[in-house]
C-alpha cells in the first residue's frame, strides 16, 4: 500500500456529509496513519471552507433562537445531550481542519490533531446512543454553528486559531462541564454522568494540545504567550470571555499561572458590574 497524502485524506473526511461514513474515514485515516503512514508533501491549493461536511440536519441557528427548555423536562434532558453531540461533531470538523489546514507545521501537530479527531469522534458517538436511548437523533433539533464560525475566520493564522478555538472556546467546555455532570445526576442520569466525566477528562488533553501549539508558534515568532493571548482575545474574540472559570482544568491544560491570575481578574470585574 501506498502511502496517501495527508492533507488530502483529511480533507475528504472533513467534507464527508454522512456522519456514519465520516466516521469510517477516520478510522480508516487512522488505520493507515499506523500501518504505512502518510506523505506530507503540501497541496498546491488549500480551499477554504464555510460549510465542512455535515448533514442536512439539524439546522443551524443563531444562538438567541435556540428554544430554552428545563432539564427536568424529557425535552430539557435531550436538548442539552443533542447541544452536546453537536459540539463533539463540529470538534471533529475543527481537529480535521486544522491538519489539513496548516500545511508545513512539525509531524507532532499532526499527530495530536489525528488524535483528538478520534477522540471527538468516539465522544460523539457515546452521546449520539445515549441520545437515541432518550429517545431522539442527533438533527431533531436545531443547533448553533458559532464553533465552525471561528474556525472559518481563523483560517488564515495557526497561531491565532489555537488561541481562539481550542484555548477560548473549547477551554469553555472546561468550565461549564462540572456543573452540567451536577445537572445530571440531580435527575438520575447516571450514563449521561459517565459521558460527562469522561468528555472533560479528554478535553482538559485537547485544550493541552491547543496550548502547546499556541506555544510552539509564538516561540517560532519570537513573541511572549501571555502578551499574545491577551492581544489575540481582545483584537478577535466577538464573545464575552467571563466565568467562572474551572481553573484546576485550565492549570491541567497548560494555561500557566500569569494566565490564571488574568482569569481571575476578569472574573472579578465582571462580578463587580
Amino acid at each position: 500500500m501506498e502511502p496517501k497524502n495527508i492533507f488530502e485524506s483529511a480533507y475528504v473526511c472533513l467534507i464527508e456529509s454522512d456522519l456514519d461514513h465520516k466516521i469510517h474515514l477516520l478510522a480508516q485515516l487512522q488505520e493507515e496513519w499506523a500501518l504505512v503512514g502518510f506523505d506530507f508533501t503540501p497541496l498546491k491549493v488549500i480551499h477554504r471552507i464555510a460549510d465542512p461536511g455535515r448533514p442536512a440536519k439539524p439546522e443551524l441557528v443563531s444562538p438567541k433562537a435556540l428554544p430554552k427548555r428545563r432539564l427536568g423536562s424529557p425535552e430539557g434532558h435531550a436538548a442539552l445531550m443533542h447541544a452536546i453531540a453537536h459540539i463533539e461533531f463540529n470538534a471533529i470538523n475543527l481537529a480535521l481542519d486544522a491538519i489539513y489546514r496548516f500545511q508545513g507545521m512539525p509531524m507532532g501537530f499532526y499527530v495530536d490533531w489525528l488524535g483528538v479527531a478520534g477522540e471527538e469522534a468516539f465522544h460523539f458517538q457515546m452521546v449520539r446512543e445515549h441520545l437515541s436511548r432518550l429517545g431522539y437523533e442527533y438533527g431533531d433539533m436545531p443547533a448553533h454553528d458559532g464553533l465552525w464560525m471561528t474556525t472559518y475566520e481563523t483560517d488564515y493564522d495557526p497561531l491565532i486559531r489555537m488561541a481562539l478555538v481550542p484555548r477560548t472556546l473549547e477551554a469553555r467546555g472546561l468550565d461549564v462541564t462540572p456543573p452540567m455532570i451536577q445537572k445530571l445526576r440531580a435527575i438520575g442520569d447516571k450514563r449521561g454522568v459517565e459521558i460527562l466525566k469522561i468528555l472533560l477528562r479528554d478535553e482538559i488533553g485537547h485544550v493541552e494540545v491547543g496550548t502547546r501549539w499556541f506555544r510552539y508558534l509564538c516561540d517560532e515568532r519570537g513573541l511572549n504567550p501571555f502578551v499574545t493571548f491577551q492581544e489575540v482575545i481582545e483584537s478577535n474574540y466577538h464573545g464575552d470571555l467571563r466565568g467562572p472559570f474551572n481553573y484546576e482544568a485550565r492549570e491541567k491544560a497548560g494555561f500557566c499561572a500569569k494566565e490564571i491570575a488574568w482569569l481571575k481578574g476578569l472574573n472579578e470585574v465582571k462580578k463587580r458590574k
